[in-house]
This record gives structure tokens, sequence and C-alpha cells, in this order.
């Protein structure tokens, strides 16, 4: 007779030859040009993943010390500049630098078919007879910003119109100039943004190529350098051939019939990866590499499922508890579903108590529930009934919780089963739950 070998997981596991990588040294040179292209890499998949994603002016916190040194010496430059420009005769070589390095911003927000205009900033802002005007004594400074400003007007977005405008009413020098720098490094940000959304579309279609090209290039500078990626897909591999070798088990806990199964399809250990996220651990584990870009769109993910399965379980209870005729009430749903979402608002917030917006949330639902079987016919809620609902409720804040853990889950068979006698309601249990995966989201 022909003997069966049982299955376990063991008799699933993939042998992937995966090893620790070994200490390798890392020279300054290498650290830094990696360190460059994981930032550009960066960059640039934040550009292709998010629409509005924009480059902001750098805004030190008032009470910084960076600020107070920033501060500290621009106010001694300008004090500088003042002095050179009211001594008799007037001294104008910071001036002049000042001039010449407007001159190259000007430039730099040229495109290349601007050519009538590179040709004026030249001509006008040429920086070697402005030299020979100011020894001369013929230099009017005046004059040179009346053009600065004319032709930033020009360059400007339309949304910089009212702050050039204003520059005409400055009257002296120093602050005039102070005035036009600062102009022109919200325009510098604006041409920045403006790259950017021109640049969008070409890496949208290259950012895949591209990313596992960078992705390639630190692999082979720093084989370890997707350890923890490799760790998370083997985790996501192992737990599916455990619930194959499980849901293969016959009822009774035997031995499956047959001797293999075959590997997990890797599109499905990938999806299923990914779902673990959902659940990640951020205090205690280290994200996989090739996601960490996403880390923070993850948690925020993560905190809107959470928000969500208390939701979800709140409803479903909410509705296991009520008569059928209620249960269907498309509006009723809908305006449950907003009482205990706006209560759940501040969920993440850490003065906020799970336990006490619960209690809160049961007084709600049973007011509501209580009301709307009045407008339907039916009697009210009784003070057992009650009692048994905002229990139930109160009980979701429990991580354990068996319908919290249903809407947190896929829902085995043996979890449903479980959670349908923990609330003593089977069938509307089931009713509630279609009704809830119509309003829910």
């Amino acid at each position: 007779k022909k003997k069966v070998k049982s299955l376990s997981p063991s008799a699933f596991r993939v042998n992937r030859g995966h090893r620790a990588s070994p200490p390798r040294f890392v020279t300054v040179e290498e650290l830094l040009e990696t360190a460059k292209g994981v930032t550009n890499m960066a960059l640039a998949h934040e550009i292709v993943v998010n629409g509005d994603f924009r480059i902001k002016p750098v805004e030190l916190p008032e009470d910084s010390l960076e600020k107070r040194v920033k501060d500290i010496v621009h106010k001694a430059f300008w004090d500088c500049l003042s002095v050179q420009l009211s001594e008799d005769p007037p001294t104008y070589d910071r001036a002049i630098k000042l001039v010449g390095e407007i001159k190259e911003t000007l430039l730099s927000f040229l495109l290349p078919g601007h050519t009538r205009l590179r040709n004026q900033i030249t001509e006008v802002l040429d920086l070697d007879l402005i030299k020979q005007e100011a020894e001369n004594g013929a230099l009017d400074i005046s004059k040179l910003a009346e053009f600065i400003i004319g032709m930033m007007g020009t360059l400007c977005a339309p949304v910089r119109d009212e702050e050039v405008k204003k520059l005409k009413d400055i009257k002296e020098i120093v602050p005039l100039f102070r005035a036009i720098f600062s102009v022109l490094d919200m325009m510098k940000v604006d041409m920045a943004n403006f790259a950017v959304s021109s640049i969008r579309p070409h890496l949208m279609q290259q950012s895949v190529e591209y990313e596992r090209k960078q992705f390639q290039e630190l692999l082979e500078k720093q084989p370890n350098s997707l350890d923890f990626v490799t760790q998370w897909l083997e985790e996501a591999a192992d737990d599916l051939m455990n619930q194959r070798y499980r849901n293969a088990l016959p009822a009774g806990g035997g031995a499956a019939g047959s001797e293999a199964s075959p590997r997990p399809d890797p599109a499905a250990v990938q999806n299923y990866a990914y779902l673990k996220l959902l659940k990640w651990d951020h205090l205690h584990r280290l994200f996989p590499e090739t996601v960490l870009m996403d880390r923070s769109r993850f948690q925020e993910l993560q905190l809107q499922l959470e928000q969500l399965t208390v939701l979800g379980a709140v409803l479903l209870v909410t509705f296991s508890m009520a008569a059928p005729g209620i249960s269907s009430r498309a509006d009723f749903a809908e305006k449950l579903k907003m009482i205990v979402k706006i209560l759940l608002t501040d969920m993440h917030q850490p003065s906020f108590h799970l336990e006490d917006a619960l209690t809160a949330v049961g007084e709600k639902v049973c007011l509501e529930v209580s009301s709307c079987l009045s407008q339907c016919g039916f009697s009210p809620l009784t003070p057992d009934k009650e009692a048994v609902l905002k229990g139930q409720i109160q009980a979701v804040a429990s991580p354990d919780n068996p319908i919290r853990r249903i809407m947190g889950t896929s829902g085995g068979r043996e979890d449903q089963e479980c959670a349908c006698r923990w609330a003593g309601r089977q069938a509307p249990l089931r009713k509630s739950r279609r009704v809830l995966m119509d309003y829910e989201c």
C-alpha cells in the first residue's frame, strides 16, 4: 500500500539559498556617490507619484540659531553696501557684484528661444561697461534698477506681478536691491516648479526603468542593500504557503492527500507582501528598501485602514442588533456612517482615547437606531438591548475583538463563525455585512 506523505509548512518552503551578504569596506567617495544617486532617485520618484509636488522656499524657524546667524550676516552685508554708497564719491564694488548676480539669475530664467531678451540683458547689464561708468562717475544705479524690474516683470509668473509692481515704489537703492533679491528667490522657486511640471510626463514614462537601474547599481556597490526587501518577500511567500498548507488539511486535521503543491505565483507573493505593509510595525521593524520612499504614504494608508476597521466594526455590530427593516435603508446607513466617522476623526492624535470615543459612539448610535426604528414603525431598543449594543461597540476598542479582526483581515471561515457567535445574531450579521460593503467607502 502506497504511503501518503503528510504536508507541512516546510514542504512548501522554497529553497532560496539566501545568505546574509558579507560586510564590505566602503570609501567616502563611494558613499557620497551612492547618497547622491539615492537622493536623485527619491526626488524623481516623488515627482512621479505626487501630482501635487511643489518645491517650496526654505523658511527657518524664528528662534533657530541658523535664522539668527543668517539675519546677522545679511544685515552686516546690506549695512556695508549702504556705507559704500554713502561715501563721497560712492564706491560701487559691492553694488556691481550684485548686478552681476542679478544678471546671471535673469539669464537662467530664459529658454533657448529667448534670443532677443538674452541680448538685451547682456547689453544693458554689461559689467565691464558698468565698471567704466562707475570709475568715471557716470553710473546711474536707478536706471539699471528700472531695467532689472522691467525684465523681472517680463519673465515672472503672473502670480508675482504684484510683488514686481511694488518694487517700483521703493526709491532707496539698498532696500530696493534687497527687495529685488527677495522677489528673484521666489521667481527661482516658480521656475523650478515649472521645470518639474514640464519633466513629469517624461519621468512617468521612464521612472520604472530608471529606478530599476538605480537599485541595480546600488546592489552592485552594496550587496546587502536589499536584505530587508528579501526578508519581506520571503515572509510573504512563507505566509502564503502556510495558508495553503492549512487549507489543504482535511477537516479532521489529518494529513493532506497530496505530496506537493505549486509554489506561490510571484504576483500573488508581491500583492500579499504589499498588504503586509498596511500592518507594518514601524517602531520595531525597518521598512523594505524598495518601498522606503513611499513609507509615509503607507503609514497614512495604515492609519486610514485602522480607522475604517473600527468604523466598519461599529456598523457591523449595529446592524446585527437592529431590526432587518432598517438594515436595508441606504439613507440610515449613510447617516450612521458619517456620524461614527466624525466621532473617530482624531483617532490617531496623541490625545485621542478610543475607549472614550466609542462610549460616545455607543450613546449616539443607540439614539439614532431608536429614532429610526420609531420612524419605521418598530419598537425602539429596550434598555437591555441598548446595554448590549453599547457593550459590543465598546468592545471594538480591543484589537483582538472578533468583529474588528474580520474587518481588518480577509475574514476566514473560523473568524466569521466566531464573530457571529460573539454577536449572537448570525443571519442579521451576514446581511449587515453586505450593507456595510455597499456603504462603507
